[in-house]
């Protein structure tokens, strides 16, 4: 299997895993993960239950098409300009419920958790703009901005990282933090505690250390 091949098997994984743990519908959202100066991405409209080792889909940094016969996905350019922004090797972009949610009501999620400082930060809100667009993906990247995600008001969430399951995390913890604040905001009277800046910098500093360290050989 080439390098590719095996990226692309990953990619679909991580694709099917959004739909079976609720972040997308049907074929909504994409993903995609960078191999050198190659981006490999999920095709418009295709379920990912139905994509296998044939439905590759490659493209340049520049958008040309590099592998496959199949449509990139309508967020291509959202995907690129992470890539050529940061130092992404994948990126996750769902519809999930409770962070769309979010994005309709707030201009930035506050603090609510700890996992905050994982993002980079408090995750802001990039302004509405049509799905698909050079407007879309340059607000996103206003948005992301010392982060490694943001919400796209009344669309969704994109998380970026150093490889699928990071970016995927990221996702999956964003969600997560939306719905906490969702809940703790919806109790009648009470005001959800916020984390301060120090706190959150403090929440930093100890989360470089997390994890297991590096295997000796």
């Amino acid at each position: 299997m080439t390098e590719l091949e095996q990226a692309w098997q990953e990619l679909v994984a991580t694709a099917r895993r959004t739909v079976s743990d609720g972040l997308v519908v049907g074929t909504s959202g994409n993903v995609s993960v960078r191999v050198g100066e190659t981006v490999l991405v999920t095709p418009s409209g295709l379920p990912y239950d139905r994509l296998g080792p044939a439905d590759l889909v490659a493209v340049g940094l520049d958008g040309d098409r590099r592998a496959g016969t199949l449509t990139p996905t309508s967020e291509l350019p959202m995907h690129l300009a992470v890539y050529r922004h940061t130092d992404a090797r994948a990126v996750v972009h769902t519809h999930a419920v409770h962070a769309t949610a979010v994005s309709t009501l707030v201009t930035e999620l506050p603090a609510v958790h700890y996992m905050t400082a994982a993002l980079g930060g408090p995750v802001r809100v990039a302004p509405y703009a049509t799905y698909g667009t050079q407007e879309l993906a340059s607000n996103m990247l206003a948005a992301l901005a010392g982060r490694t995600g943001c919400l796209l008001r009344n669309h969704g969430t994109v998380t970026y990282g150093p490889t699928l399951d990071a970016a995927y995390d990221r996702t999956a913890q964003l969600e997560w933090m939306c719905r906490l604040w969702l809940t703790a905001h919806s109790v009648p009277g009470r005001t959800p505690s916020l984390l301060t800046e120090e706190q959150l910098n403090e929440v930093t500093e100890r989360l470089r250390g997390y994890g297991q360290p590096p295997v000796q050989e």
